[in-house]
């Protein structure tokens, strides 16, 4: 039995890397700012808590923090678990706020697979036109059932040094 599952790891080992699947697909990429094991297991990586930040693409002075679950175990250590769909976000405003071009209403900011095939983590982004906020919402999809958890985060623009806070309304795509 202990051969057969070590040599369907190895099989995985090889064609996980061959099917090429990406990471992430954003601007950038998000920077790790630390990993946290919630779950200790024996020979293999720890189940964990991952905290990343990424720069809005778009919108200069923006920053967001999400942080999801990534699974330990042999499945996790060859890259084929299914991540549960639990995450958070924090974005704030961290410098003068400098729209780059326009944008509509729930576009997608930031996508991450959860999953090789069926699950995929999205931040997108809107404007509370009436507020001069920038709303920011995070969640994952999976491709059969959907998935009900997210979390979102509010970025009130306002005035940075000398510069005057600019009216997202203006930069949201008609």
């Amino acid at each position: 039995m202990f051969r057969k599952l070590m040599g369907v790891c190895l099989a995985l080992a090889v064609v996980i890397p061959a099917l090429g699947v990406p990471v992430a697909v954003a601007a950038d990429d998000p920077e790790l700012i630390f990993k946290k094991s919630t779950v200790w297991k024996f020979l293999t990586p720890d189940h964990k808590l991952a905290t990343y930040a990424i720069d809005d693409p778009l919108i200069e002075g923006v920053a967001c923090h999400f942080t999801v679950p990534e699974k330990g175990g042999i499945s996790g250590m060859f890259g084929v678990a299914e991540e549960t769909s639990d995450v958070s976000l924090a974005c704030r405003q961290v410098g003068p706020v400098a729209f780059k071009e326009k944008f509509e209403q729930g576009d997608e900011m930031f996508r991450t697979r959860r999953s090789i095939m069926f699950k995929k983590t999205r931040i997108v982004r809107g404007c509370d036109k009436t507020r001069n906020v920038l709303v920011y919402l995070i969640y994952s999809d999976k491709l059969i059932e959907g998935s009900p958890k997210n979390s979102t985060s509010t970025v009130p623009i306002m005035p940075w040094g000398d510069n005057d806070a600019p009216r997202c309304a203006d930069w949201v795509a008609d």
